[in-house]
C-alpha cells in the first residue's frame, strides 16, 4: 500500500510542493512548527531512512541541503534545524526547521495552524529561492 507521500508524490493528494529532483521531493508540512517546516522525501518508497542505499541517502541529503539553503534565505531565523523521526509515516523523511533556539524543534509543542495563502505564499518564496540555486 502506498504511503501519504507517495500519493503526494504522484499528484493524488495536494502538497505545498517546495521543490522536485529526479529522485528526490520537497513539500511543507501541513502541521508545521515552525513558518517554513518543510519535509525532504525519496521519491522511492522506504520506510526507515537507514535502509537508503548509500547513493540514495547522499542524494537525499544533498537535496535536502539545497531546500534548506532556500528556507533559510527567505524565512528569518538563526539556523535550519533538521530531524528524522522516521515513526509517523511509513516513507523516509527528513524534517527542516526554522529555528532560533533548540526548543524550536521540539515536536511536542502545540503546531501553527496556517492559512491556505500563507502556505502558498510560504511554498512560493521558497520554491523561488531554492529555483534561484540553479
Amino acid at each position: 500500500m502506498a504511503s501519504i507521500f507517495s500519493k503526494i508524490i504522484e499528484g493524488d493528494i495536494p502538497c505545498y510542493k517546495i521543490a522536485e529532483a529526479e529522485d528526490y521531493f520537497a513539500f511543507l508540512d501541513i502541521n508545521p512548527l515552525t513558518k517554513g517546516h518543510t519535509l525532504v522525501i525519496p521519491k522511492k518508497e522506504t520506510d526507515y531512512i537507514f535502509e537508503l542505499d548509500d547513493d540514495s541517502y547522499a542524494g537525499l541529503m544533498l537535496f535536502a541541503k539545497r531546500v534548506a539553503i532556500a528556507i533559510k534565505k527567505v524565512i528569518a531565523c538563526e539556523r535550519i534545524g533538521i530531524a528524522v523521526i522516521g515513526l509517523e509515516v511509513p516513507h523516509a523523511h527528513v524534517h527542516l526547521v526554522p529555528i532560533n533556539g533548540m526548543y524550536d524543534i521540539d515536536f511536542s509543542k502545540p503546531k501553527l495552524m496556517l492559512s491556505e495563502e500563507e502556505f502558498v505564499e510560504i511554498a512560493a518564496s521558497i520554491s523561488a529561492a531554492y529555483n534561484e540555486q540553479q
